[in-house]
């Protein structure tokens, strides 16, 4: 039955992620755009390779020129005349960067008829960056974000105001020209000016809530980087016209079909779900137990971002700790599995996509000496699973429109 299971979860991942690729949906949004003069390509995000060769298929030569900035092992090749470069995720470093730089250098000197096409997808806060401070306070203040539990609003809250190119400010530099966008949502609810912390979309945040947030997480900043938060965002921009292309929605409608598909009966619980990842697994968990009599196939999904706080040292990302975490709760509960994974192939800092656990992972890991709860207080738990063989591993994927985690129960 677990080998069942197993093959089940694949079957939904690679359905569910196939069907948010953004190829078509760039495609559809230029689909009878016409330009009047120059038109140059920046992308940047962890979709931002997939998204500039959309573009360029559909567009070709039309575009003069484009700049591509991407996280590292996600450049799949040559676009045309394009730059494709890559640089740190999920804390930016030097080569994010001198990417941005050299966006930057692209649109400068464009006229009024000239047209900035901008693809932007989740990932663009570390990888679309020219810090207003030094690049080593912006990476111990990001790393302060990520450990705190701090959620992906409030880390770009803060995160704007120390850039030169979020919070509306890359528009700003376009200017004269008009700046198309095209984005890959990966926030709940489509905030466009949070989606990669919002480049080239009106600032709805202000200084105030930033300062909200670094009193609310003890956050230290220098006398620099105070100063920062207290010098306003842009409130408008004349010269934006942004598009949405894709969100989690999508992500979940495409699962739940994949369950359908293979004989489940699909319950979509949320697709806005933000919580602490462990309490997510420990949910999913406990709605299996509730069910677990029942003599049918029944999927339970949900889609959004959870967070980690960090207690330990240990190597993982969100969906694993999910995942993980709902292990105790369906020890020898025949038939019950549960699975997470992040759309765009990567889950925090490691080559896994997510994980995956059923009702034999927690009497596997304790013949090898391994306590998930410890496990979970160490934040380690990549090697836990991969001890048990419920890594997945799917590669970079072109995409990134959030998580979604599947609960399945197989009687």
């Amino acid at each position: 039955m677990n080998n069942i299971l197993r093959k089940d979860a694949d079957f939904i991942v690679k359905q569910a992620i196939k069907a948010v690729q953004p190829d078509a949906a760039v495609q559809r949004a230029l689909k009878g755009k016409e330009f009047a003069g120059r038109v140059v390509l920046v992308a940047a995000g962890k979709a931002a390779w997939q998204m500039a060769k959309a573009a360029y298929n559909c567009l070709g030569t039309r575009i003069e020129k484009g700049v591509v900035v991407t996280k590292y092992n996600h450049v799949m090749g040559p676009i045309g005349n394009f730059t494709c470069l890559e640089g740190g995720h999920p804390v930016p470093d030097e080569n994010s960067f001198l990417a941005t730089q050299a966006a930057i250098d692209l649109v400068s000197g464009l006229q009024p008829q000239d047209t900035v096409l901008f693809l932007l997808s989740g990932g663009g806060s570390a990888l679309f960056e020219k810090p207003l401070i030094p690049g080593e306070e912006l990476q111990h203040i990001t790393n302060q974000l990520l450990a705190c539990g701090a959620d992906i609003v409030e880390m770009n809250t803060v995160r704007k105001r120390l850039s030169a190119v979020k919070g509306g400010r890359f528009a700003q530099l376009c200017a004269p020209a008009q700046v198309f966008s095209i984005v890959l949502s990966d926030i709940l609810g489509d905030p466009l000016d949070m989606i990669a912390s919002g480049p080239a979309y009106p600032d709805t945040s202000t200084g105030a809530q930033a300062w909200d947030i670094v009193k609310k997480y003890g956050l230290v900043l220098s006398l620099r980087a105070q100063a920062c938060l207290d010098d306003e965002t842009p409130k408008s921009l004349p010269n934006t016209t942004t598009q949405v292309t894709g969100s989690v929605r999508q992500l979940c409608s495409a699962a739940a079909s994949a369950c359908e598909t293979l004989g489940y009966e699909p319950i979509i619980l949320t697709d806005r779900l933000a919580c602490q990842a462990k309490e997510a697994g420990s949910m999913l968990a406990s709605i299996l137990k509730t069910h677990g009599q029942e003599n049918k196939k029944i999927a339970f999904l949900a889609g959004g971002e959870t967070v980690v706080q960090l207690t330990g040292k240990g190597l993982g990302g969100r969906n694993q700790e999910l995942a993980l975490a709902a292990a105790p709760g369906i020890a020898e509960l025949a038939g019950a599995a549960v699975f997470s994974v992040g759309s765009d192939g990567t889950d925090g800092p490691t080559d896994a996509a997510g994980g995956y656990v059923d009702s034999t992972t927690q009497s596997t890991l304790q013949a090898k000496g391994i306590n998930v709860h410890e496990v979970l207080n160490q934040n380690d738990a990549y090697h836990a699973l991969q001890a048990c063989d419920g890594l997945i591993i799917t590669g970079p994927t072109g995409t990134n429109v959030n998580d979604v985690a599947v609960a399945l129960l197989h009687r």
